[in-house]
């Protein structure tokens, strides 16, 4: 069935009198949001880009681009609503702190009372005289016999020389090959006793002892009985443990308080040793990437052989007592690679700041740039308003829609404790933040 005209027309009419309703209504909803008048607007309570509006159409207290922090925005909360969440704002105080630093504590080997042993010639480890990993060596005691060919031959070299020396035409030329023969076998790692010996008996020595370079502990041995060796291989490794090297690992943010020649008191509480002092003797160059640390060096004697190389203790630096600004632990939010603190504005809103950290107390923390003395900021609750400033970054909305106008029933007195800082108590901070 076909319509009548009249029907068909009629309907036309109406879709497009809904199209321009629809059209305009859109349209005025775009005029509003640009105008900043739609009530869930996300510039609602937040300004313009560049501008902060405050009491009297000034910028008070807005941190610089240093001082901006990556994916959180500005947030303005209801004073209702900040009760409901228990937010808490405190002042930005300076004080006296001089608490010590402490690190933790490392004993290692002093690298200059080590020793790597190794023979100078080519042969077979036919008899060892270390036997176990740790045993006690004295300075020149010996540590393995090894036969050679080379030695062998280069002592049958010297003996018959040594006949030689019978003729009077070549005893001149003779002696000279001698005294090469005997420098020779000096090099290839045979004593003089030995050289000696073979001398005085006329028959060469199987073997050549290698003997400890200096007394102390076989750390390593990395050869048996029958082992084919070399100039290369490393027999036994020797340390001397009388005197030792400790480490101690320096917080990164602890570092400018830990002047080069430091003293500290250490303690090993397993060791069986009680406290003692000691002077750094080395800073490190670098930080250790791992634990961002740096690494402190303590030279410290141990004849009574108590401070065992792996041994783990404290170390407790005395740092000078030194006025500095501090906040509360809980205001500061950690997110791995930066830290900021949110700071309360004149006009009601929470600013996310970036600080930089220094020395850690009990309850409180050093700030070292960042804030000033008297800046008011969220010591409690902020992880929801951290919550909120992420969510006005990434585009949100939120959940609290903008502070009140000043003057209006839910907006804080000023003045008041807790009361966000009034816009005359920042005159001279426009549009900059420490």
């Amino acid at each position: 069935m076909i319509p009548p005209p009249t029907v068909a027309r009629g309907w036309r009419t109406l879709s497009f009198i809904a199209f321009v309703v629809l059209a305009l209504t859109v349209g005025g909803l775009v005029l509003q949001h640009l105008r900043h008048g739609w009530p869930f607007s996300l510039h609602h309570g937040m300004g313009t880009p560049g501008h902060t509006p405050s009491a009297g159409g000034r910028n008070h207290g807005a941190p610089t681009a240093a001082h901006a922090v990556p994916g959180r925005a500005p947030v303005a909360i209801p004073r209702g609503q900040l009760d409901a969440i228990g937010v808490r704002v405190v002042r930005v105080t300076r004080e006296e702190i001089g608490q010590p630093v402490r690190a933790v504590a490392t004993v290692a080997l002093d690298e200059s009372r080590v020793s790597h042993v190794h023979t100078r010639v080519s042969g077979w480890i036919e008899r060892l005289y270390v036997n176990t990993t740790g045993q006690r060596v004295s300075r020149g005691a010996p540590l393995a016999a090894i036969f050679s060919q080379e030695l062998l031959a280069s002592q049958n070299e010297l003996l018959a020389l040594r006949q030689n020396l019978a003729h009077p035409s070549t005893a001149a030329a003779t002696q000279r090959l001698l005294d090469a023969a005997q420098a020779r076998l000096a090099v290839l790692g045979m004593t003089a006793g030995e050289i000696a010996q073979v001398e005085r008996t006329g028959r060469p020595l199987r073997t050549v002892t290698v003997v400890a370079p200096r007394a102390g502990v076989a750390l390593h041995r990395g050869i048996a009985v029958g082992t084919a060796v070399d100039p290369s291989t490393e027999l036994l490794t020797i340390a001397d443990l009388s005197r030792v090297w400790v480490l101690a690992e320096i917080p990164e943010g602890d570092i400018p308080n830990v002047p080069r020649d430091a003293s500290a008191r250490l303690e090993f509480a397993a060791s069986g040793r009680g406290p003692f002092d000691a002077r750094v003797d080395f800073l490190y160059p670098t930080l250790t990437e791992r634990t961002r640390t740096l690494r402190a060096r303590f030279v410290v004697d141990n004849t009574d052989g108590l401070l065992r190389p792996g041994l783990y203790g404290e170390a407790s630096f005395q740092a000078g007592p030194h006025a500095a600004l501090t906040v509360p632990r809980d205001a500061v939010v950690d997110t791995g690679e930066t830290q900021h603190v949110f700071v309360v504005e004149g006009d009601g809103r929470f600013v996310p700041r970036l600080v930089t950290l220094g020395h850690r107390l009990e309850e409180r923390v050093e700030v070292r740039d960042g804030l000033r003395e008297g800046d008011a900021i969220v010591a409690s609750g902020v992880f929801l308003i951290d919550s909120e400033s992420r969510l006005r970054a990434s585009g949100g909305t939120g959940h609290a829609h903008g502070a009140p106008p000043q003057g209006a029933p839910d907006a804080p007195p000023q003045g008041a404790p807790g009361a966000p800082p009034s816009a005359a108590g920042h005159q001279g901070h426009a549009g900059h933040a420490p």
